[in-house]
């Protein structure tokens, strides 16, 4: 007899609280920014930031295995424009400091990898793979 898998709560996944620490170092960055700042490179760093682990819990809802990928191909987007793009300008212009960059880069690689792993084991489910631990 085939064992049932058992439901994960989206915040028992680990690819999930990841993306929820980036989203706590982003607000802590948000929060001490001038107006100004916040309009002009706050407010997108912050959404794109925001936008990976609501794409991650998007997908996580869905049921077919393309509407899943869809939107972890979304969150793996984001994190790039996040990281690669806004906190990274936010670094060069002295925004971002050395210490909250470092531990950016600490979530940013481990973060990156789960989630091209979500992504393929994704796909292997439609195959007939396993798909127990996202």
């Amino acid at each position: 007899m085939e064992e049932k898998k058992s439901f994960i709560p989206l915040k028992d996944l680990e690819i999930y609280q990841l993306a929820r620490k980036l989203s706590s170092i982003a607000w802590r960055i948000y929060s001490r920014l001038s107006y100004q700042e916040k309009k002009v490179w706050g407010d997108q760093m912050l959404e794109s930031v925001d936008s990976v682990g609501a794409n991650i819990a998007e997908g996580y809802g869905r049921f077919h295995y393309l509407e899943k990928v869809r939107f972890y191909f979304i969150a793996r987007a984001s994190l790039s424009e996040g990281k690669d793009h806004w906190l990274d300008l936010g670094l060069e212009r002295g925004i971002v400091t050395s210490e909250e960059w470092d531990e950016i880069c600490l979530i940013h690689k481990p973060l990156q990898i789960k989630l091209n792993n979500t992504i393929t084991k994704s796909y292997e489910s439609k195959k007939g793979g396993t798909n127990e631990r996202l």
